[in-house]
């Protein structure tokens, strides 16, 4: 089947929708990130909470939403999933104070803990083959499309108020209510018992291969999420004194290459080979951190964010087409809900650790420590990543 049949498929919109609100929870906001620090008087290290309190509930209920969606069907889960996102998300906006807007910011992680791992799963589940390989660059293309707009978003509307980025949330709620009449998905028919399906999954995770992608996975979003979204804007507010909306056009320019090149997978594949992507985008998160740490003008800071980009555009679908490719579709949910929790607790950790750094040595430090972890991703690939193909490639 041709590419172009696969854009007749409606539930790939869907899809689209899922990945464009799984990335809206931190995307929008880190443009407000120094608006918000000043309002509710907070030390800039403790402005990466917000996204720690988005992501930790994905830690610890992604692989139980993976189960319920392997045996209940995957509606079931992402319906209520939407619903949660919006109204705890548009509850944000109404915090009286730092702490409130870091519960109410757990409440809508708890919504987006299934999310990014549904709309993977659906991807498996519909699409095989060369036309997979094609609708996760696409995919990864939206939601870098969605990284590109919501920062320039959020840093706009942020100048009426950072509230008032909190009503971006609300469009989940529309979005459940088309996947409850409008998807038209194969759902799996788990009847043999938990003993028996745990032990597939197992099977399925206990691989070498696998076991290197996770490392991977949860490494690049300690770069992206401790590094680049915590304390780039810090960087850009402190050496150029930028304001949100400057501080969301330089992001954006990260994701709109990050869209280029994802929207190119299905060639990059046949071009380089799945290990070769990884080593790339690799180099790439190495090069942009150190180029990072040394830029003081926009040029500079421009062409750290393009290299930034092609890494990420490459990497990030790669792992993913790697990742669906292992797992049955009765076992694909949980499979692909591991994958989300390490993605999770990248981003978790990531503003921690990074903050750390930051809190001892400055901003500097933050970035040196980018680069450290790209480098330690480049010795976990020539380490255990073995194959060039996934098994169904």
């Amino acid at each position: 089947m041709k590419d172009e049949s696969v854009f007749r498929n409606k539930n790939l919109y869907i899809i689209f929708g899922v990945t464009l609100t799984a990335m809206m929870g931190v995307a929008s906001i880190t443009p407000a990130f120094p608006d918000i620090i000043r309002y509710f008087d907070i030390r800039p290290e403790q402005v990466g909470l917000l996204i720690v309190a988005f992501t930790l509930p994905g830690i610890f209920l992604t692989p139980f939403t993976g189960m319920l969606a392997d045996h209940y069907g995957r509606k079931k889960v992402l319906i209520p999933s939407l619903f949660l996102f919006g109204v705890a998300g548009a509850a944000c906006m109404f915090a009286p104070g730092f702490y409130w807007l870091l519960g109410l910011r757990f409440l809508q992680g708890v919504g987006a803990s299934s999310l990014s791992s549904m709309n993977i799963t659906l991807v498996g589940d519909l699409f095989e083959g060369k036309q997979r390989t094609a609708v996760m660059g696409y995919n990864a293309s939206v939601l870098s499309i969605g990284t590109a707009s919501y920062p320039a978003l959020g840093g706009v509307i942020a100048i009426f108020g950072w509230q008032y980025i909190f009503l971006l949330p609300l469009l989940a709620i529309p979005l459940g209510f088309w996947v409850m009449n409008g998807l038209n998905n194969p759902e799996p028919h788990n009847k043999s018992g938990l003993r028996s399906y745990f032990g597939r999954v197992w099977k399925t995770i206990n691989q070498r291969t696998v076991w290197g992608l996770l490392i991977i996975n949860f490494m690049i979003f300690l770069i992206l999420y401790g590094t680049y979204l915590t304390y780039f804007p810090l960087m850009m507010e402190k050496r150029l004194g930028a304001d949100s909306y400057h501080i969301g056009l330089m992001m954006s320019l990260m994701s709109v290459t990050t869209a280029l090149m994802s929207s190119q997978l299905g060639k990059i594949n046949q071009l380089l080979g799945l290990k070769r992507q990884l080593i790339l985008g690799s180099s790439a998160y190495l090069a942009a951190s150190l180029l990072m740490l040394i830029s003081g003008n926009y040029w500079m800071l421009g062409f750290s964010v393009i290299v930034f980009g092609v890494g990420h555009g490459v990497i990030i679908p790669s792992i993913q087409n790697m990742m669906v490719g292992f797992a049955a579709m009765n076992e694909r949910a949980a499979f692909m809900s591991l994958n989300s929790m390490v993605l999770r607790s990248g981003q978790t950790f990531g503003p921690l650790l990074v903050g750390m750094f930051y809190a001892l040595k400055g901003l500097d430090a933050a970035f040196l420590t980018g680069a450290g972890l790209a480098f330690v991703m480049l010795i976990v690939i020539f380490a255990l990543v073995r194959i060039e193909k996934t098994p169904e490639n």
